[in-house]
């Protein structure tokens, strides 16, 4: 995903939109550590600066133009001459009022809390049809609400609305220990990889987590690509853990990589999510989509204004947030040469999406399109050497989707659906299976 800048805010919204920007999400950050209080919830969270630093592929000027903007948008940020806490002692903005918690623990509390209050939550409970009334399960079962949100990443309940201005990205994340109190409380992230990709340069972001008596973990995302089409820089997904832990140690005093996992995020076109009532529906249906790698404050952000929505109270987040709202001359220009890298080439011509090979060429753990009398599938080999074959084109909207072997799962390149090997959903927008034909035993 991209590294959103204050000043690339300021070119779509203009100054004084980028400023409620801002301030919709320090008040997250405020609301998450007052319910921390309230509800004596054990999360580690903590008040901790922020740095951004400049990428050696980016401008020398861009962190002049944050800082411009920055202030602009009322944030407490300085200039500062090196970066606290790194081998490389780089120009960086230091920016105030931030915050880190350990996300799990936080919603886990949540969830005891609102049962505690007399709420339900249900999982593993498949919504096969949602609509203005309720939600039907796959089990035939009704659940009827005067209002409905729809919040599962990416929109399961329409085809299109959403999903075209929107792209989903694979953002990739290590776990490595370094020595307790070897570097201080604090967030880090870059201005963005240029080399890698000039219009929407991905980014590096660094934060450190309690984790015994002798190491903390530092824990380092990055190294993003659109999701199925990873080869486009000629760099496999099971590859990108290696480069992150490369570019760490340029940085930072790290030992062993304990963990390793990665992720799936949506890029807005204008890069701020997209919160409120869905498009083209009734006014008791909302969205909470487009998190742009900022779940935790956009997900507070989406229930403080989707509380006042339904309360019919006035949010000044309102129009900001819009679902409805499609500024394609403000941002359109680098989203849609990323969307046709992707999506749109894809649509054009599905025939060359992937290239079918032999069922004999497949290797154990290995994923790939076959056809049989013209007609395309995808094809796993599993650990023990049997193969299972599903349907080829997504349930959503029909591209061809591509094998990820780092996660052994078969995505979509067009709008981010994901399916294991036998073809069940893991991420929307697909909410149906793919038909499973065949398992090799």
């Amino acid at each position: 995903m991209p590294w959103t800048t204050g000043n690339s805010l300021e070119k779509v919204f203009g100054v004084k939109k980028t400023k409620l920007i801002a301030e919709s999400h320090t008040a997250a950050v405020d609301f998450i550590e007052q319910t921390v209080l309230n509800l004596k919830i054990d999360c580690d969270f903590e008040r901790v600066p922020g740095y951004l630093f400049l990428h050696p592929s980016d401008n020398h000027d861009s962190l002049t133009k944050e800082l411009a903007a920055a202030k602009n948008a009322g944030l407490d940020v300085q200039q500062m001459p090196s970066l606290p806490g790194t081998k490389e002692q780089v120009p960086s903005l230091k920016f105030g009022g931030q915050a880190q918690f350990h996300p799990l623990k936080y919603i886990k509390a949540l969830c005891d809390a609102i049962l505690n209050m007399g709420g339900h939550i249900y999982t593993n409970t498949h919504a096969d049809k949602i609509d203005h009334e309720g939600i039907v399960t796959d089990k035939g079962f009704k659940v009827e609400a005067k209002h409905i949100v729809v919040a599962t990443n990416s929109p399961v309940n329409n085809k299109f609305a959403i999903h075209l201005k929107q792209y989903p990205y694979r953002t990739y994340v290590i776990g490595a220990k370094i020595k307790k109190g070897s570097l201080p409380r604090a967030l880090w992230w870059d201005t963005g990889d240029f080399s890698k990709n000039k219009e929407i340069a991905p980014y590096h972001y660094v934060r450190t987590q309690p984790h015994d008596d002798t190491h903390d973990l530092l824990i380092i995302g990055g190294e993003d690509h659109p999701t199925g089409i990873a080869e486009e820089a000629k760099v496999n997904e099971e590859d990108r853990y290696a480069l992150l832990e490369y570019w760490a140690k340029k940085y930072f005093p790290i030992e062993d990589v304990i963990y390793s996992w990665s992720g799936q995020v949506l890029e807005p076109m204008d890069s701020i999510a997209y919160i409120g009532r869905n498009p083209s529906d009734k006014k008791n249906v909302y969205v909470a989509t487009g998190d742009s790698g900022n779940g935790m404050t956009h997900g507070t952000i989406s229930g403080m204004l989707i509380t006042d929505l339904i309360n019919e109270k006035q949010n000044p987040w309102q129009k900001l947030y819009n679902p409805s709202r499609f500024k394609i001359f403000a941002a359109g220009k680098t989203f849609f040469k990323e969307l046709a890298g992707g999506a749109l080439g894809y649509l054009k011509n599905k025939s060359h999406d992937s290239k079918p090979v032999e069922v004999g060429q497949i290797l154990a753990n290995e994923g790939k399109i076959i056809e049989v009398e013209g007609e395309k599938f995808a094809a796993y080999r599993d650990e023990h050497g049997e193969l299972h074959i599903i349907g080829a084109e997504c349930t959503h909207l029909g591209c061809i989707i591509k094998w990820n072997n780092d996660e052994k799962s078969w995505d979509c390149p067009c709008h981010g659906s994901r399916f294991t090997h036998e073809g069940k959903v893991l991420n929307g927008p697909a909410n149906k299976d793919l038909e499973y034909f065949f398992k090799d035993e």
